[in-house]
């Protein structure tokens, strides 16, 4: 393989017109440029340079060997170029896993913030309810994911959790339901009646069975659904009750009511999940915090 250093000594050479304008344009004794010339013809197996008078020319071959390392000089130029400007952030790109009631409340304005501030990184956004989005996140999958987890965590399995809100649950009821004309429930109060599932299985469901164990009651899910909007069909449908976090209320049923829930009141932790060892990303920090300033707005 030709040696990439001894090229562009060579260009400098041909550019130049001598060994010694070259030497002196690279900081090098004429000698030390020579033998690097030397080395290289060596290494091509044929004569580079011709003595024309006191300075040299190129031959055919050696006129070759310098437009090539003119072309990889201007790609080892914008190569540097390239590597500034991803550590920067102006540059590169960013994958970023979601569930459905965070991504119009949390994501959709700060994705917005990020493009703003670096318009030129790239911005992947899937979904991944009902998913676990860790693993993509230790794997190097995915830059960033919305996750929710217990109240207080701060890392899991090689991931950091940077803590953004707490959402807490509401009751729906029935608009003819008895408890209606109140403005705040105690959960116990919901213990006997039927129960509309609005959650999968995992951490967001366990937010709401925890709260209902502390109440003293496991609830009795008559109808599952795993989303909000079918479960507010369902309770209009005076088929039962259910839980839903203040995030999931964006679409109001008009045949259900909505009530504040104390003693306890369920809350579900929403963070954002780095990699731990993650090496630092000015746009990966740009969009923590707009994460952040977005989740203190709301």
């Amino acid at each position: 393989m030709l040696d990439v250093r001894r090229m562009q000594v060579l260009r400098a050479v041909v550019s130049s017109g001598s060994v010694t304008a070259a030497a002196a344009d690279l900081g090098y004794t004429p000698s030390a440029v020579s033998q690097q010339i030397t080395a290289l013809e060596k290494q091509t197996g044929t004569a580079l340079l011709e003595r024309v008078g006191r300075g040299v020319r190129p031959t055919p071959a050696g006129l070759l060997v310098a437009e090539y390392a003119d072309a990889i000089g201007r790609q080892v130029a914008e190569a540097e170029t390239a590597l500034a400007d991803l550590r920067a952030g102006r540059t590169g790109q960013l994958t970023v896993r979601y569930f459905t009631t965070a991504g119009a409340s949390l994501v959709a304005p700060a994705v917005a913030r990020l493009r703003a501030e670096h318009p030129r990184v790239r911005v992947e956004l899937k979904l991944i309810d009902p998913e676990d989005p860790l693993p993509d996140v230790k794997e190097g999958r995915a830059d960033l994911a919305l996750v929710v987890r217990a109240p207080g965590s701060t890392e899991c399995e090689g991931v950091r959790l940077v803590h953004l809100l707490d959402d807490p649950y509401r009751a729906v009821l029935p608009k003819g339901h008895r408890l209606a004309r109140r403005r705040v429930l105690d959960l116990a109060e919901l213990a006997q009646e039927p129960w509309v599932g609005s959650e999968w299985p995992g951490p967001c469901l366990d937010a709401q069975l925890d709260a209902c164990a502390a109440a003293g009651f496991r609830p009795g899910f008559v109808v599952e659904s795993g989303d909000y909007v079918t479960a507010q069909g369902f309770v209009a449908a005076g088929l039962g009750v259910s839980l839903v976090p203040r995030l999931g209320l964006g679409g109001r049923h008009p045949d259900v009511v909505i009530r504040d829930v104390r003693g306890p009141e369920p809350v579900r932790a929403i963070y954002a999940a780095v990699r731990a060892t993650a090496p630092p990303q000015p746009a990966l920090r740009t969009l923590l915090d707009a994460l952040r300033d977005t989740a203190r707005q709301g």
